[in-house]
C-alpha cells in the first residue's frame, strides 16, 4: 500500500525512531485487514464452521482498511503540495496489479465463467477503467474491486478539497457523510441513477479531468469537477447508498484522528460520526442483511475501531515482521486471492462436507500459494511500476504543481511518506 518508500522492512532493523519504523504499524493494519478479507471468503468454501456470524470478517479488514486510507491519503496530499505528482504516484500504485488482475481473470474465463456481476458490455469496460464500479452499481471481474471505488471517490474528493484550501475541516466532513449515510438509509433504497450512462459518463470524466490534474491545464476546474461526478455517483448511482456515505465517514473519521494526533483537531467528529455510521442501516432497505443488524454491524465497527487505536498506540514499538510484511504485499493479497479461490474451488471441487483435515490440509495450501504468489507480483509488477511512477513524478513539472496546486500558506514538505493502496 506504499505509494512512495515501503513502510517498514520485514527483513531489516528499522530503529524505532525513523519515520519507516514508525510508519510500519500502518503496514501491520494492511496486513491484517488483507488476512480478514482473505478468510471471510476462504472459509464458507472451505471451513464453513469457522466463519464467524457475530460480526463480518470481511467487512471488519474493509473497515480498517478505510481508517488507514483516512489517516495516511490527505496528509500524504498536504506534505507533496502537488496534485500532479500524487495522481501519477496513485496511477502507478493502483492500477499495474489490479489491470493484471483483470486480465487474469479474463483469460481465465476460457475455463471459468466471469462473475455474472459483471456486465458483457462497454460500460463495464469504462467502470473497470475508472475503478468507480460500485458507484455506478457494475460488479467487478474479481469480487473485491468493489472497495476501490471508495478508495477513488476519497481521492477525487480529497482532491477537490485540497485545490481549494478547504481540506483541514476533516471531522466536519466525517460528520457530515455520516449524517448523509442516515438520511441515505432512510430514504434511498437502491440508485436513483440506472442504467450504463453513469459508467460511459464518468468514464470520459474522470480521464479528461485526470489529464488535467496530471497535464496542469484547467486543474482547478478539473478538481471540482471530478470531485462533483464522485459525490452524484456516491449518492445516486451506488448499489448501497448509505454504505457509499457511512465509507466516506469512516476515512474522513481516520484523518481526523491524523489531525487530533497533530493537535489540529478534537475527537468529537470521529464519536459522532461512529454513532452515526453505526445508525445508518438500522432504517435502511438493507436492514434484514445479516451482517448490518446491529449485533454484527456494531460488533464490526468497534473490532475495526479497537484495532486501529491498539496500531496506534503500539506505534513507536516494534511490531512483528511477518505483520509487516504482509502490509506491503497486501494489496495483491486482496486483489489475487478471490479469483484463486474460484480456480481452487473448480479443481478440488466442494470439500464443505470433507473431513477436518482435509479442509484445514486445502485452506493452508491455499494460503501459502496467495503468500507465495503474492511476493512475486509484489516484487515484480508493484516495486517497479512504484519505482517508475516516482521517477515520473519528479520530472520537471512537479515544482510548478506544488506551487500552484497548495492552497495560500500550505506548508509543503517534499519528502516520501507512506501511502496507502486501497
Amino acid at each position: 500500500m506504499s505509494s512512495t518508500t515501503p513502510t517498514g522492512s520485514p527483513g531489516g532493523a528499522d530503529s524505532p525512531s525513523t519515520p519507516v519504523a514508525r510508519l510500519a504499524w500502518l503496514d501491520a493494519l494492511r496486513g491484517i485487514g488483507a488476512v480478514a478479507v482473505l478468510l471471510e471468503h476462504l472459509l464458507p468454501w472451505f471451513m464453513p464452521a469457522l466463519r464467524p456470524y457475530w460480526f463480518n470478517l470481511g467487512m471488519y479488514g474493509v473497515l480498517v482498511f478505510f481508517l488507514v486510507s483516512g489517516y495516511i491519503i490527505p496528509v500524504s496530499l498536504e506534505r507533496r503540495g502537488d496534485v500532479r505528482a500524487f495522481w501519477i504516484s496513485r496511477v502507478f500504485r493502483l492500477y499495474p496489479i489490479y489491470l493484471l488482475v483483470a486480465a487474469a481473470v479474463l483469460v481465465m474465463a476460457i475455463w471459468m465463467p466471469v462473475r455474472e456481476q459483471v456486465p458483457r458490455d462497454l460500460s463495464s469496460v469504462s467502470a473497470h477503467a475508472t475503478m468507480l464500479l460500485d458507484v455506478v452499481h457494475l460488479g467487478g471481474l474479481a469480487d473485491t474491486m468493489w472497495t476501490l471505488s471508495y478508495e477513488m471517490v476519497f481521492y477525487l474528493v480529497v482532491t477537490a478539497l485540497f485545490v481549494g484550501g478547504a481540506h483541514r475541516a476533516s471531522g466536519t466532513y466525517a460528520v457530515g457523510f455520516g449524517a448523509v449515510a442516515v438520511v441515505a438509509g432512510l430514504l434511498l433504497t437502491g440508485p436513483l441513477l440506472t442504467g450504463p450512462w453513469p459508467a460511459y459518463v464518468s468514464g470520459v470524466l474522470f480521464f479528461a479531468g485526470l489529464t488535467c490534474l496530471i497535464a496542469g491545464r484547467f486543474r482547478k476546474t478539473a478538481a471540482y469537477a471530478l470531485g462533483a461526478m464522485a459525490l452524484v455517483l456516491l449518492i445516486f448511482s451506488g448499489f448501497v447508498p448509505w454504505l457509499g456515505a457511512a465509507i466516506l465517514a469512516v476515512m474522513f473519521a481516520g484523518t481526523a484522528i491524523r489531525r487530533w494526533e497533530q493537535g489540529a483537531g478534537g475527537l468529537w467528529p470521529v464519536a459522532a460520526a461512529t454513532v452515526l455510521v453505526a445508525l445508518a442501516p438500522v432504517w435502511s432497505e438493507q436492514a434484514g442483511w445479516w451482517w448490518v443488524r446491529p449485533g454484527p454491524w456494531f460488533t464490526t465497527m468497534a473490532l475495526a475501531g479497537v484495532t486501529f487505536a491498539v496500531a496506534m498506540a503500539l506505534r513507536e514499538r516494534r511490531l512483528p515482521r511477518f505483520l509487516v510484511w504482509l502490509g506491503l504485499v497486501s494489496y495483491s493479497i486482496y486483489l489475487l486471492h478471490h479469483p484463486l479461490l474460484r480456480l481452487a474451488y473448480a479443481v478440488v471441487g466442494d470439500v464443505r462436507d470433507a473431513g477436518q483435515v482435509v479442509q484445514l490440509s486445502l485452506s493452508a495450501a491455499f494460503v501459502l500459494v496467495v503468500l507465495g504468489l503474492s511476493l512475486l507480483t509484489h516484487r515484480y509488477v508493484e516495486l517497479p511500476m512504484q519505482r517508475l511512477g516516482r521517477r515520473l513524478a519528479r520530472r520537471p513539472g512537479a515544482s510548478r504543481g506544488a506551487s500552484s496546486d497548495a492552497p495560500s500558506g500550505e506548508a509543503v514538505a517534499q519528502r516520501p511518506s507512506s501511502g496507502d493502496w486501497a
